[in-house]
């Protein structure tokens, strides 16, 4: 049964199928596909939202059952637990605090994380943790990638950002073969660093121009029915998913 709904907002919109298409970079069969097969076959919810706001109406209008954006707007707002303007001005005690209550998730992704790399108190987190069952991911740039090669350009600092990341695993060293701790290199563009504790997590975004210590951060707790926190958490799925394991800090052996 077609979703006569969806098909009632593209006509009052005055645009066509093929227009639609253009604006969220799909074919127009595509387009016709979601109108024909009401339930059946929805847009990822990327293209929903796309689609909502170009036909402006709500998206649960166009598919009875779905959250209203208006409600998860209001759960967005309360997965949003405070912002600190810099880094540098997130409590100390924070970091290790959220850590301190995993007992999912423990992830970071980063491109060097050099700070926490020499944080005595971080260390025996993880160990603990790892000890305990929890998984440890722990995620940092490829030092000889062409993303890292960019970032470092971008705080100006050019290759200090490479150096950086490699001593921060050297500084990992002895944490290196623990059971449960796994370290993996990325090579994808960060726009955030990501430092996830179950249901709480630290957004730290990356400013053109600026050192991360200097740029915002974000403390999400995840509510039912929001999605700001699932937005961070499938990027850091995808970053795992693409990052290349390591079994030392060694680089260079490991290439040879």
């Amino acid at each position: 049964m077609a979703n006569e709904r969806l098909r009632g907002a593209i006509l009052a919109s005055g645009l066509t199928v093929e227009q639609i298409a253009v604006q969220l970079g799909v074919s127009a069969r595509t387009v016709e596909r979601w109108v024909e097969a009401k339930g059946e076959r929805r847009p990822y919810q990327r293209f929903q939202y796309a689609l909502a706001q170009l036909l402006q109406c709500d998206l649960s209008k166009i598919w009875p059952g779905e959250q209203t954006t208006s409600a998860t707007t209001e759960a967005g707002r309360a997965e949003l637990v405070t912002v600190y303007p810099h880094r540098a001005g997130v409590p100390k005690e924070l970091w290790t605090s959220l850590y301190a209550e995993a007992t999912t998730h423990f992830d970071l992704v980063v491109y060097s994380g050099f700070w926490l790399s020499e944080d005595p108190m971080f260390f025996r987190l993880i160990r603990e943790k790892a000890q305990a069952g929890v998984p440890v991911r722990l995620m940092l740039g490829d030092p000889d990638s062409v993303c890292v090669a960019q970032r470092g350009q971008d705080e100006g600092i050019g290759a200090a950002m490479a150096s950086k990341i490699r001593n921060a695993l050297a500084n990992y060293a002895p944490l290196f073969g623990v059971p449960g701790v796994e370290f993996r290199l990325h090579a994808t563009t960060l726009y955030n660093s990501l430092y996830r504790a179950d249901n709480d997590m630290l957004v730290n975004g990356h400013v053109y121009g600026v050192g991360a210590y200097l740029a915002p951060v974000l403390h999400l707790s995840q509510v039912p029915g929001g999605e700001l926190f699932s937005t961070y958490e499938a990027s850091i799925e995808r970053i795992w998913e693409s990052a290349r394991t390591i079994k030392s800090p060694a680089l260079e052996s490991e290439a040879a």
